[in-house]
């Protein structure tokens, strides 16, 4: 199952991508991805290695953003994918069977090539223009969620983001989006991700209990 709530690293120095992981961890944070650019491959190894012993501490989930190899390395417990890197069915062959891969899509023909690919969940977006990223897609926003989650019809999860905050949750889960992805809302306050579980209903106790069910 994949978790609702994802936080995507965010910091101005790998350091501080750490700190904030660990903050993101201690205040409940149930997956969150490593997200950095510009850095050497050795040096992100380095980095997936500190923050999967900070996750394995809180039981928290870890993806790697890109580099599925240092995924496998670091046994993370999967690796994200945006759309100039490495196909998913490649990546399939090199992962550990119980690693999760997710893509990043803006359209409906983008999601519908990462759902035959037979990725676990979707990144959808952006939701609205962020700084977080460059080269960002259309802006989709409700309209765009609404559309494309109507023309899907998946069992995919699909995960809306790109500039989300708590005030957005509510309209977007009605568009049939299934969980978000947030950076930017959650490094300004580490306390939003409680904020963002309760709109969510995405505890793990709610998760457990859907599971037993």
């Amino acid at each position: 199952m994949i978790p609702k709530l994802h936080y995507i690293s965010q910091g101005s120095s790998p350091k501080a991508h750490l700190d904030n992981i660990q903050k993101a961890c201690t205040s409940g944070a149930e997956l969150v991805q490593l997200r950095l650019k510009g850095v050497s491959e050795k040096k992100i190894l380095k980095l997936a290695m500190a923050a999967r012993e900070i996750t394995s501490h809180f039981q928290t989930r870890l993806i790697i953003n890109d580099h599925y190899k240092i995924a496998k390395e670091a046994k993370a417990d999967g690796v994200h994918l945006g759309q100039t890197d490495t196909c998913p069915t490649i990546v399939r062959a090199h992962l550990y069977t119980w690693q999760i891969i997710g893509g990043t899509a803006n359209t409906v023909q983008e999601c519908e090539t990462l759902i035959t690919k037979e990725v676990d969940y979707i990144s959808l977006g952006p939701f609205r223009l962020t700084t977080t990223k460059a080269n960002l897609g259309t802006v989709l926003g409700l309209n765009g969620y609404i559309a494309i989650s109507e023309a899907l019809k998946t069992d995919t999860p699909i995960i809306g983001v790109g500039g989300i905050t708590t005030a957005d949750v509510k309209a977007i889960l009605e568009t049939g989006i299934s969980g978000i992805a947030v950076s930017g809302e959650i490094t300004r306050d580490f306390n939003t991700i409680k904020t963002f579980h309760q709109l969510l209903k995405a505890s793990s106790t709610e998760e457990q209990r859907h599971t037993f069910e």
